[in-house]
């Protein structure tokens, strides 16, 4: 069994990349660094938690790697990294840093670039010759007229240091002479949530939304428009290119499960774009709809001039992105993708993606408390440390592998030895001589003894696979109620 690296599990785009990929039973391992308070499997169980709420049933877990891109050998334990190069054979990279303006840390250029450079690395010693990158349609600079998707350096002049950041990165990884297979996904202005407007950004279309937000109380909405943007040196005809985050991941999604759609480029973009006065419309609307915040009083001249004042001191950085956008040729897309058109943002679906960051005061990455009732990776790790089957137990160890969907879920690879665990291991392998299926649910139930293993088997909540292999006389119904027996 082959998995898929991920890389961004946890951004905007990678988050939905993830929940689509678990969708299909896709074999995923996901790449994430731990912050202050959350580990890396906190941190992409919260994200699976919530599409799972939304699902309404239990999805499937991605194998979880704690590393970071900035890192030699991305930071990786010798172990993971060992499982990465066994077990990996595509890397879907979707981490990136949308910094418009150099910062403290050196980004955007630390992560697009550095990063890239330590990911291209990791790939060529872990032997790993299939990439698929998201990059940007916005490489092509401050090019106007259409731009086409089999262009990328053709000397253009750059609006800022994100796009500078983005086409160095894909000229390196384009340069990279181990790769069999490369094929690049360049997204346009990416929004959120097309159903419900969910979003993690604050960049690009939110950044004069979230302006609005701050400034509700101390402006009349009616002044946020046109007089605002004018300030830009926008007119109110130029287009937007905007294009919903579900869209997008889906879209790829369906791009990477498709072999016979690789070694391409692709314009993942919008056929119809927004005009910024309808933008415009849509930020002063959702103000007065949405915000807790409303200007009561009176206001002067000066005052207002001020406010314009701090409004194009913080849009500076993203000037050369509000600006026309030019026409990106979709050839490839439409004839790879018929069957799934990018959704025409009108007005409704505008107003729901701008919505939703005014209605949660864009307090748009809050850390929710994950409880786990069951670790089954400190279970497993125990019974292996436990085992009074030594390395010279009898015979050689086979594998079991164990596939929990649901709350605190993932894949696992116990070895078995005179059936004891005897070692644990990330993922499910081809080796295999059996596997066991069921939803945290089910196995909580096992442990408190509210059920039996016979009576999980009959009804379907376990579900095991086994392989006919001569030779084994593995006793799965009995290792499996030593596993919810132990601890």
């Amino acid at each position: 069994m082959s998995y898929l690296l991920l890389t961004g599990a946890t951004g905007l785009v990678g988050r939905y990349l993830l929940r689509d990929l678990m969708e299909l039973d896709v074999p995923v391992a996901a790449l994430a660094r731990p912050n202050r308070v959350e580990s890396a499997s906190d941190r992409i169980e919260a994200v699976m938690a919530r599409f799972e709420g939304l699902a309404g049933r239990s999805l499937s877990r991605p194998v979880v790697i704690q590393a970071s891109l900035n890192e030699p050998g991305l930071g990786m334990a010798d172990r993971d990294r060992a499982w990465v190069a066994a077990n990996c054979d595509t890397i879907l990279h979707c981490a990136a840093s949308m910094t418009f303006r150099r910062d403290k840390h050196g980004e955007p250029f630390r992560t697009n670039v550095d990063g890239m450079r330590q990911v291209i690395e990791f790939a060529r010693q872990a032997g790993i010759r299939k990439f698929h990158h998201v990059s940007t349609a916005y490489i092509c600079g401050l090019r106007e007229g259409r731009i086409y998707e089999n262009e990328g350096d053709l000397g253009q002049q750059n609006g800022n240091v994100y796009e500078v950041s983005k086409l160095s990165a894909e000229k390196m990884l384009r340069e990279a002479d181990f790769i069999d297979e490369l094929t690049v996904y360049r997204p346009a202005s990416v929004v959120g949530d097309s159903r419900d407007g969910f979003t993690t950004s604050s960049h690009g279309f939110y950044h004069p939304l979230q302006l609005a937000y701050v400034i509700a109380d101390k402006v009349p909405t009616e002044m946020m428009g046109e007089r605002f943007f004018r300030l830009l040196g926008l007119r109110g005809d130029e287009g937007k290119n905007l294009v919903p985050v579900d869209w997008l991941a889906s879209a790829i999604v369906k791009l990477a499960m498709s072999p016979e759609h690789h070694r391409q480029t692709y314009h993942m973009t919008n056929p119809r774009p927004v005009t910024v006065r309808d933008i415009q419309g849509v930020v002063r609307e959702a103000i007065e709809l949405y915000s807790p915040r409303r200007f009561t009083g009176t206001l002067s001249e000066s005052e207002i001039v001020g406010y314009e004042r701090l409004f194009r001191q913080h849009m500076d950085i993203y000037r050369s992105h509000w600006r026309d956008d030019p026409l990106f040729d979709r050839t490839n897309i439409e004839r790879a993708l018929p069957q799934l058109p990018c959704p025409e943002i009108d007005h409704d679906m505008l107003l729901r993606i701008a919505a939703y960051p005014v209605q949660h005061n864009f307090v748009l990455n809050k850390i929710e408390p994950i409880a786990r009732e069951i670790n089954l990776q400190e279970r497993f790790d125990q019974m292996a440390a436990t085992s009074q089957v030594g390395g010279n137990g009898n015979g050689s160890a086979e594998t079991v592998g164990v596939s929990v969907s649901g709350s605190g879920g993932g894949q696992w690879r116990l070895a078995i030895r005179d059936g004891q665990v005897v070692g644990v291991d990330h993922g499910l392998g081809p080796a295999d001589r059996a596997r066991f299926y069921l939803n945290s649910n089910t196995l909580s139930s096992l442990i408190k003894g509210q059920c039996s293993v016979e009576q999980s088997l009959r009804t379907g909540g376990v579900m095991i696979e086994r392989d006919a292999a001569e030779g084994s006389d593995l006793d799965c119904v009995g290792l499996l109620k030593r596993i919810v027996s132990s601890g």
